[in-house]
């Protein structure tokens, strides 16, 4: 069993075998469901688990537990991968009461339609407070971080934040623990990129809180230095802003031909001194880490052929992934290739002109066929402006 703080302790679960979070998702390494329990006068639940892990959380809480009985259980978040034990946890306990949003309250019936929820659900708003005995826990909005029931709790005692799915990445609680901000930023984009606003509210929220230890729902518990890069990182990402400087290419090529042309405008660039350039292959590589790197960089290249009198079909997908998550305040070239009608990048732009803060550089590069020799000129001069 492992401790948080002397009094606070973490129960939740590892899944090694996950391949497909919320069946989209790539988790090589597995994901984490997080839950703690606050033992205290009284003792206080945070959150459950997923459906997958219920038996081995069920195990954890009783060991945590003790011949103990909780009084409330806290729900910070309402979607299944972290709230699927609530209809048992009332059925075990009943004399305990649930902790939520009002929202969350409305919503509860929605997952759970046969638990008896008459008395049994407290309502808690902005700033509301629930004595455990040395522990006090205020509440704190945060709707739309992502879901709109969504709360998070400060814990004064301990200093301790319960950040739901903010500060979350992907994998079990110990994979690549060093390296934080790869997995966590692909799953920021992907999972919470559309709702910087709510986000960038949360952490002006959370700035007034002195917190020492953040603890997410997925990903590993943090404190200190990977506290604060966690913040800066996150002060970034909410306001869309570029985190690194280089250059992001994601090519759509049928027959390999537009995929040589991004090759060699990536070339082009590193000769020209660009010290950063990141090529994506988007009918080959995982999109979702395409995704962030398009949130990553400042400047993007869209290369990609033309299809059926429009836009090959893995470029039109980036695309509109990068329009639901509110992608925006990025430069970007295209590229476009068609034998005999290019029509590519006239689909690129019309997409790219509905998204916000969406600068076109340069002229657009049309190839035919092959990439020649003919075809290098552009493709220096597309580098030019992309560096300007």
């Amino acid at each position: 069993m492992k401790y948080v703080t002397e009094t606070i302790r973490y129960i939740g679960c590892d899944d090694a075998d996950i391949r497909l979070f919320e069946s989209q998702y790539n988790v090589p390494e597995g994901m984490c469901y997080n839950s703690y329990v606050i033992l205290d006068k009284k003792i206080a639940i945070m959150d459950t688990s997923d459906k997958r892990t219920m038996d081995e959380w069920k195990k954890n809480l009783a060991e945590a537990l003790g011949d103990r009985t909780p009084d409330y259980l806290i729900v910070h978040h309402l979607e299944p991968d972290h709230a699927s034990g609530i209809g048992d946890v009332l059925a075990m306990y009943p004399d305990i009461k649930v902790v939520c949003s009002a929202k969350a309250k409305t919503m509860i019936p929605l997952f759970f339609p046969d638990s008896d929820l008459a008395d049994r659900v407290i309502a808690v708003k902005e700033g509301d407070t629930l004595e455990l005995g040395e522990h006090t826990l205020t509440f704190v909005m945060a709707p739309m971080v992502h879901w709109p029931e969504v709360m998070v709790t400060y814990d004064s005692k301990d200093k301790v934040l319960f950040s739901a799915d903010g500060f979350g990445k992907f994998g079990v609680m110990d994979a690549d623990a060093d390296d934080w901000a790869c997995e966590a930023r692909r799953y920021y984009f992907n999972i919470c990129g559309k709702y910087g606003i709510p986000v960038s509210t949360l952490l002006k929220k959370a700035a007034k809180l002195d917190i020492e230890q953040i603890l997410p729902l997925h990903g590993p518990v943090l404190n200190g230095e990977k506290m604060a890069e966690a913040l800066r990182l996150y002060g970034i990402w909410s306001s869309y802003g570029v985190e690194s400087e280089g250059v992001f290419i994601a090519h759509a090529s049928i027959h390999g031909c537009t995929k040589k042309a991004a090759e060699k405008l990536a070339d082009i660039l590193r000769e020209k001194g660009c010290k950063k350039v990141t090529v994506a292959d988007l009918c080959r590589d995982d999109i979702h880490e395409a995704v962030e790197d398009a949130f990553k960089y400042g400047k993007v290249v869209l290369a990609a052929s033309s299809y059926d009198a429009g836009l090959f079909t893995p470029m039109y997908n980036f695309l509109h992934l990068l329009q639901i998550k509110t992608w925006q305040k990025r430069d970007v070239a295209i590229i476009e290739n068609g034998s005999w009608a290019p029509c590519a990048a006239k689909v690129m732009t019309k997409m790219l002109l509905e998204m916000k803060d969406i600068n076109i550089k340069g002229n657009t590069v049309t190839l035919r066929g092959v990439m020649k020799e003919s075809d290098i000129p552009a493709l220096e001069a597309l580098a030019d402006e992309i560096l300007a």
